[in-house]
């Protein structure tokens, strides 16, 4: 085995996948990968390599990301988070596109790009109604005014982002924001004529830009992972085919037969019912293998599932191999993707997890090796 544990990228999966979704896109729109969170758990190297050339912007969320970035790829950057202002300059000179959701950053883009002696090309963030980052509606006037005495600052988009529309028929919130939106940029091109606008991630290009809208834009991140941003809408686009581009891996660190009655990790919280084979991985909640899969949740050996028993560790997990009595010391393990013709997937634990297919796998330790095929 090259490595005891890794994270292996499917590269063929994400050129799928981009290309699918790109076939659903119905106005001319430019295309972001976004690749915050370490490529959303995947490895930022792995999936910049895999999709340079095909995407038109990157998107990250901050200047650590955007310097990562910048040591892969030249290509087009967007920074939709936070940049401290002390680090605005850098962000500039790396040539990234800025977003403004303040005035307090404006006179510090001004200063920077004036110094550079180029504009700044930003992206103004409205918060239509979700509440998070962004200039509220009552604000954009403002901000508009201040802008004009920042001759080197470049407004090329405005923006928002949608609170409600994963896994909801109902459009009462969407239609508000797009109002609200719709009126904060009749300002923004009141002052600069021509202004781009974007508003949608993979979730918006299922549901709003399939009304044809002319967004110049479409922010693609979970879909580009082979993963859907909710079941009713894995549902509704199922004919994509999108392919989940990560494959989790380990192998057994020890096989042995426990007792009946033998307890089975911290806190006795199980008991073998009958004498056991059971199999130790080498993977726990320091690796993104969470604590809450205690008891509940499934790995691959040998092509079957086997439960986790007892307590995840900190570094490694219990399993049974009842199923797979031929399983021996570092056999292949599948923690998250398929092995034969089964399969783990982000969807099944969050479930146990009561949480999103999205942070299964941008919490898989960014420690564990990355590996491309495909």
């Amino acid at each position: 085995m090259s490595n005891l544990s890794e994270i292996q990228v499917d590269g063929a999966a994400l050129s799928h996948n981009l290309a699918a979704l790109k076939g659903i896109i119905r106005s001319k729109a430019k295309v972001a990968a976004v690749v915050k969170g370490n490529a959303y758990g995947h490895g930022l190297r792995e999936v910049v390599q895999a999709l340079d050339g095909h995407v038109d912007y990157f998107q990250v969320d901050d200047i650590d990301e955007l310097r990562a970035l910048r040591t892969l790829t030249s290509s087009p950057a967007l920074v939709l988070g936070y940049v401290p202002l002390g680090n605005i300059r850098e962000a500039l000179e790396l040539r990234a596109e800025i977003a403004i959701y303040d005035l307090e950053r404006l006179d510090a883009i001004q200063e920077a790009s004036a110094e550079l002696g180029r504009a700044a090309k930003v992206h103004l963030k409205i918060d239509a109604l979700l509440g998070r980052q962004g200039v509220l509606p009552t604000e954009v006037d403002c901000v508009l005014a201040a802008l004009k005495d920042c001759p080197d600052i470049d407004v090329v988009a405005a923006y928002a982002h949608f609170a409600n529309i994963e896994d909801t028929t109902d459009e009462t919130h969407l239609l508000a924001q797009v109002a609200v939106f719709e009126d904060c940029l009749a300002k923004v091109r009141a002052a600069y004529p021509g202004v781009g606008r974007h508003f949608s991630a993979t979730s918006g290009l299922m549901t709003y830009e399939q009304s044809g809208v002319e967004n110049d834009l479409v922010r693609l991140g979970i879909g580009l992972y082979g993963l859907y941003p909710s079941e009713p809408l894995a549902l509704a686009f199922q004919a994509l085919g999108l392919k989940p581009a990560m494959r989790w891996v380990s192998h057994l660190a020890q096989v042995k037969t426990l007792p009946l009655g033998h307890p089975v990790s911290y806190g006795l919280t199980y008991i073998t019912p009958c004498s056991m084979r059971v199999g130790v991985v080498p993977q726990g909640y320091s690796d993104g293998f969470d604590r809450g899969l205690s008891n509940v949740g499934h790995v691959l050996v040998g092509g079957k599932r086997c439960a986790v028993l007892g307590r995840v560790a900190m570094n490694m997990f219990v399993v049974d191999l009842s199923s797979v009595p031929e399983a021996k010391a570092e056999d292949e393990v599948v923690l998250l993707g398929a092995q034969g013709s089964e399969r783990i997937t982000a969807e099944e634990m969050a479930d146990h997890l009561r949480t999103i297919n999205y942070e299964i796998t941008t919490r898989v330790s960014p420690l564990l090796p990355r590996v491309s095929h495909g």
